[in-house]
Parts: structure tokens; C-alpha cells; sequence
């Protein structure tokens, strides 16, 4: 395997909507370089980058796939992403280790939600962009319309490096703005010829090259010398603005192609090579113990894994970038996260499900390892004597949810250890046991995501499961002050039991004083692990009841509040008095006192005007105008609160408050009102009573 210098390595992601066709130009970028024989397609489910099954059946990317070519003695490491914003993990993490972003634009539609949902993590990874308007060959494309969406969704720093003739079922020129040619391709596509750009295109060419021009020596004072002492600059002035102009996120080129087609992969590679930064030309990383890392060879051995697979029957799959120095096959590296030592027995580099065994890496490049023992996304691996820990990769936290039961209990261990494995592997899926409503939970980030880990439950791992909706985490509390006793008495030859109980039971609030009708010998104000607070007062005089059996009583009150009166739900914000109450001298004891106080919290929140609290979160749903009505109406009959209403270029984003119990399968919803084009987040907000009519409900069915 060829060695490369680690200038002549570059790391790219293409990101883009689903159907802008990211898989077809990987697959086109590795053809084009002669690494591969054929080119296949995402119809004949004969690709390098989408292999996996899941993929192949469904027809869209659903993992980030790294492959990488060789063009032109450069290096090119690309990450073909998915599409959905479903497997947002997949795009983040790919981002996290890519130098330059190709963000790919039908010409059909422009920019889309996808497109905006990524560039929020562009902007997050300050990472260089490159738009590319493909698809040209549509019967239906309209370059001109999609720069001028770019130009308005994401600012004047974009530029037009290039422009398309004959657009649609007859394209087969591309006018370069940057050499000032136009290439004309064959009909089946490859090498262009170049040809002089036609009389008829020369005014145009010259003002948008004029426009190119400025806008590359806007970002260098020696550039801007140049221009205004020359009137212009050459083509080699020309990337050295526009590389300098990409790092620092003050200009994105604009290249239009046909990947479908392969016309205009290969000018874009050749540009990624001569322009786009490479790792050692971008900002050191940060470091959690604060000092920076820069990517150079001849620092110390340092990788970063950024993501991990497992794969039947060939085990856990290691991707990393190689952030500083050179590692070699063999070498020995320590987790920084778990400290254990890991040998790496084999290098690869990859393309697709292809692996090439190579024996060195150096500073900046993307490989492969396999059967690491601890290290799993997010570990940095350094020498021994070079302690330091890179940032880590923020991953979203999961938007919807569901309980999944085994069809066969037998499998429930086995399905508990498998969704542990997954969520290592994902960590934009969590799964946990919740003890509230007691049902095996699994986040995820949408519908397809949820679904995508049932596949590999039932395909891969042979558990059989089925999904159902979850139990709501209710919450109880109480609306006005009730008193009640209650007397335990058991007797059963020999000691018995006896406790008797008197208490007043209050709602609580942030800053009440304490009671003033009661003499308080002492007061526990306890935080509550599921929210909200238990105030608890000895106001017991005269000892009728020793002072030791109070904790009893209140571990049976805390008992009772973990399973609340009306609907098993926790309670919360509930103040108890302990007033009164009886005992004996043989028959009292700990039990006595815990059955009884939890028997006369029991009575008293019957009678304080109960209340039911439900979740509510907060939505934030970005869609198109044009099904903007639609979409409220949806929200209004879920009980929703619209909160706000703003623009984000072509698409409003709706602000909502709306109960959880009204959020089951709302993801597939908005699917279908959007036609795919709307998307969401949401985060908790706090818990507020329900209506009267849904609380009668909650207590008939309880």
C-alpha cells in the first residue's frame, strides 16, 4: 500500500438530504480514480458504500460509510453519510474527524431540511464546506434557482465556482470559473474535453469569474494588494485566497455535477486536492486537560475513535483518526477514558466492507483496527508517557421512545444485554429498565432509528421483540390540607403489632414557612429523585410516640409516594405533620410504624383534592410554508401551546408546549404531513396538571 504524506491527505464528509445523491458520487470518486472495476448503483444494490443489508433493502444510506480514493497522488478519505436526520449520530460523528464537508444539493429541489439540519452541525464543527448542485441531468433541474436558495439560506460568503449548459436530460458541459474553460463530457461521462467557453456565455463567464475573483482576495491582505495593483489574480493567487477563504468559514465554493452520470467528480476531486485544507492545516484539537494538539507526524501517537461497529461474525470494527504522530501495526496505545492497554494487531484502511491491511499510519488519516478490547466511541488512545484526553463528540440526546418487550420472555436477559451492546455501539440510542412504570425503554432519534435496531434484534441477533407504547410517567400531588389516622393492630399469639398515626397532609411550595398552628420539634425537607420535594415535621408532644419510631413512619410515607394513590404514579410536593398518635409498650415496634403512617398518608391524599401532573416538553419543529396549517392543526389536537413562530429561510420553525401522552408515534406523523421534509426536536419542560376530563380517565382505568 502506498504511503502518503500527511499534506497530501485529505478528509472529507459528504453530507446532503436524502436522494441528493451522496452514495452515487462516492461510488463515482472511486471509479473515477480506477480503484474500482465497475460503477455500481444504488438500484442494483451493487455499491461500495451502502453494503450493509438494511441498506441494500431499503435504498438509502443508513450507516457512515468511509472509503477512500487516490487522485492525482492525493489521498481522499470520504465518508459517505445518511440522509435521514434519523441517524444524526452516524453524520455527527463523521463530522467530528472530516476536514472538509461536500454538501451535496438536488438541483431539482435545493436547499431542504436536510440540508439545513446539517448545516447547524457544520456550524457547530466549524468545518469547511464545499456545496455541490447535483442531479443535473434531471428533466427538472435548476441550478440557477438552487444557488440563489443557497445564497439566501446561508449568506454571500457563498460562490459560484462553476456553472452547467444544456442542464437537464441533455446535460453535458460544465463552465469552470476558476481555469475559465468549459469542459465538454461524452455521453456516457469521464474524462472532459476542454474546450474555450462559447461567445454566447463569455459575458456571464467573465462577471461571475470577476465575482470569484474578489471574493478570493477579500480573505488576504497580500491577495487584495495583488488584485488592486493587477486587477486580477492567477489561478494559483485564486486557491490560495480560496483555501484561506475555507478555513476560516468566510467563503464556500459552489461546483455543480452529475454524479449519476459522472460528469464533474473528477474537477471536484482535483479541487478538494489542491484547495481544500488537509488535517494538518486545520486548528489544533482541544484537549480535556486544556492544552492544544496539533496533527503533526512527528508529534506523539494520538487517535481519536469516532466511531464503532460491530459486525456479525467478524466482531467489533475500530474507526479513528490518526491525530498526532505516526502508529504502526503492533503498536501498544493506552485508553485515556479506561486506562487499559490496547495493542493494535492490524491496520486497515477502508472501502466499504473492503479492508486493506496496511502497516503504518500517519498524522491525519482515517484507518481501521479490529477486536479492541475497551476502546469504543469517544476514546482517545496515546502513549504511555503522553497523557491527554480529546474532546469528545456531543452527541443529540434522543427524541422519542418506546417499551420493547421480548416475544419469547426467555430472551428477556439476552435482549437487556444486546441493547446495551447497541447503545455502545449508537450513543444516540439509550435503553434502560425503568423502574416507574416498569417496561424496558428504547430511545432513539426517530421512528426509522427505532425501527432500524428492531431489524437488527430480529435479523441479526434472532430475538423476537414487538414495540408498544410506553406507560406515562405521571406524577401525584395534592390540592389542599387533609388530616388523617390510621391504627395498625395485629395480634397473633405472642407480641403482636400496634402503631397508631395522626398527620396533616399539605400541598408544598417553594418558600412556605413552617406551620404555625403545630409545634414543630423538627423538620426533613428531602429532594425527591424523581423531582419535587417531601417536607416531613415531628410535631409530637407529650411523647406518645417515641421519637425513634419517626423514621418508620416516614419510610412508609416515602414507600407510599414511589406507588401514589390514584394511579400508582410517584408523588411530589406534598408537606407531612406528624401530630399525634399511640403506642405500646410490647406491641409497637418499626413495622408497626411504617404500615401505619403509610396507611394514613394513604387516607389523607384521598381526601386532599388529588391531582394528576403530566409531562409536557417543549417541540421545536422545523417545516416548509406550505404545510405549516397542517401542522399546527396536528399539534392543536395533541393539546399543544404554540409558544412561537419564526422564519429559518424557506422553512418556519413552530414552537410548541405539548403533553408527552399526546407525542406517541408523532415522528411518523410529521413524516406524512411534511411529505419527509419537517423534523424535530424536543427537550422536557416540566410537569403541570392535566385536565379534569384526562384525569377522570387516568383514575377510571387505574
Amino acid at each position: 500500500m502506498k504511503l502518503y504524506d500527511d499534506k497530501f491527505i485529505k478528509n472529507i464528509v459528504l453530507l446532503g438530504s436524502v436522494k441528493s445523491g451522496k452514495t452515487t458520487l462516492a461510488e463515482t470518486m472511486v471509479f473515477e480514480a480506477g480503484l474500482s472495476q465497475r460503477r455500481g448503483t444504488v438500484e442494483d444494490q451493487n455499491t461500495i458504500s451502502d453494503y450493509q443489508p438494511i441498506e441494500r433493502q431499503r435504498g438509502n444510506s443508513v450507516y457512515a460509510t468511509l472509503l477512500h480514493t487516490d487522485w492525482r497522488n492525493y489521498k481522499i478519505n470520504i465518508i459517505d453519510t445518511p440522509g435521514l436526520d434519523d441517524f444524526v449520530g452516524e453524520t455527527i460523528s463523521a463530522l467530528r474527524v472530516a476536514d472538509t464537508a461536500v454538501m451535496l444539493v438536488n438541483a431539482q429541489y435545493g436547499v431542504e431540511v436536510g440540508t439545513e439540519q446539517n448545516w447547524d452541525y457544520l456550524e457547530r464543527y466549524s468545518t469547511p464546506t464545499i456545496f455541490a448542485v447535483n442531479q443535473l441531468d434531471h428533466p427538472k433541474s435548476d441550478y440557477f434557482s438552487a444557488v440563489s436558495a443557497i445564497q439566501e439560506n446561508f449568506g454571500s460568503a457563498t460562490v459560484i465556482m462553476q456553472y452547467p449548459l444544456n442542464q437537464g436530460e441533455n446535460f453535458d458541459c460544465i463552465i469552470d470559473l476558476l481555469k475559465m474553460v468549459m469542459y465538454k463530457f461524452p455521453a456516457e461521462g469521464g474524462k472532459p474535453k476542454k474546450l474555450e467557453i462559447p461567445e454566447s456565455e463569455r459575458e456571464r463567464a467573465d462577471d461571475l469569474h470577476n465575482q470569484l475573483v474578489e471574493k478570493a482576495a477579500e480573505n488576504d491582505e497580500k491577495l487584495m494588494e495583488l488584485y488592486f495593483e493587477k486587477g486580477s489574480l492567477d489561478e494559483d493567487e485564486m486557491r490560495q485566497g480560496l483555501k484561506i477563504g475555507m478555513l476560516s468559514r468566510d467563503l464556500y465554493p459552489i461546483f455543480c455535477l452529475s454524479a449519476k452520470r459522472n460528469m464533474g467528480s473528477g474537477r471536484l476531486m482535483g479541487f478538494i486536492d489542491n484547495v481544500a485544507p488537509s488535517a494538518i492545516e486545520m486548528p489544533p484539537e482541544k484537549t480535556v486537560e486544556g492544552p492544544l494538539l496539533s496533527c503533526e507526524s512527528s508529534g506523539p501517537p494520538v487517535i481519536f475513535v469516532f466511531k464503532t461497529l460491530v459486525e456479525p461474525y467478524l466482531g467489533k470494527i475500530t474507526f479513528f483518526k490518526v491525530c498526532s504522530g505516526e502508529i504502526s501495526e503492533g503498536m501498544e496505545l493506552i485508553n485515556s477514558g479506561t486506562k487499559d492497554r490496547e495493542r493494535l494487531n492490524q491496520l486497515f484502511i477502508m472501502s466499504g466492507k473492503n479492508r486493506q491491511p496496511v502497516t503504518k499510519l500517519v498524522a491525519g488519516d482515517l484507518g481501521a483496527t479490529l477486536k479492541m478490547k475497551s476502546a469504543w466511541t469517544n476514546h482517545t488512545l496515546r502513549r504511555d508517557d503522553f497523557p491527554v484526553t480529546l474532546k469528545a463528540i456531543d452527541f443529540p440526546a434522543p427524541r422519542i421512545n418506546t417499551a420493547v418487550v421480548a416475544c419469547d420472555q426467555q430472551h428477556d436477559e439476552k435482549l437487556s444485554e444486546v441493547l446495551r451492546d447497541i447503545q455502545a455501539e449508537d450513543q444516540t440510542i439509550r435503553s434502560e429498565f425503568s423502574a416507574e412504570i416498569k417496561q424496558l425503554m428504547l430511545w432513539g432519534q426517530g421512528e426509522l432509528h427505532l425501527n432500524l435496531v428492531k431489524w437488527r434484534l430480529e435479523n441479526i441477533c434472532g430475538i423476537k421483540v414487538d414495540f408498544i407504547s410506553p406507560r406515562i410517567p405521571y406524577r401525584e400531588t395534592i390540592r389542599k390540607a387533609a388530616t388523617a389516622s390510621y391504627r395498625h393492630k395485629k395480634q397473633s399469639g405472642g407480641s403482636g403489632q400496634f402503631a397508631e398515626v395522626h398527620l396533616r397532609i399539605e400541598p408544598y411550595e417553594e418558600g412556605m414557612g413552617n406551620p404555625t398552628d403545630l409545634t414543630v420539634r423538627s423538620r426533613e425537607e428531602i429532594e425527591l429523585p424523581w423531582g419535587g420535594k417531601l417536607v416531613f415535621y415531628n410535631c409530637i408532644v407529650g411523647g406518645v410516640v417515641d421519637t425513634k419510631f419517626l423514621p418508620s413512619i416516614l419510610k412508609g410515607i416515602m414507600e407510599k409516594m414511589q406507588e401514589g394513590p390514584m394511579t400508582g404514579s410517584y408523588v411530589r410536593d406534598v408537606q407531612v405533620m406528624v401530630f399525634d398518635g399511640k403506642m405500646h409498650a410490647v406491641d409497637s415496634n418499626d413495622i408497626s410504624f411504617k404500615i401505619a403512617g403509610a396507611q394514613a398518608f394513604k387516607e389523607a391524599f384521598r381526601e386532599a383534592n388529588p391531582q394528576i401532573l403530566e409531562p409536557l416538553y417543549d417541540l421545536k419543529i422545523m417545516v416548509p410554508e406550505d404545510v405549516m396549517g397542517d401542522v399546527m392543526s396536528d399539534l392543536q389536537s395533541r393539546r399543544s401551546m404554540i409558544s412561537g413562530m419564526a422564519s429559518k429561510g424557506r422553512y418556519q420553525v413552530i414552537k410548541a408546549i405539548t403533553p408527552l401522552a399526546e407525542q406517541d408515534r408523532y415522528s411518523t406523523a410529521l413524516k406524512s404531513i411534511t411529505q419527509g421534509r419537517g423534523s424535530f426536536t424536543r427537550s422536557f419542560r416540566e410537569y403541570a396538571p392535566v385536565p379534569r376530563e384526562v384525569q377522570q380517565k387516568l383514575v377510571a382505568v387505574s
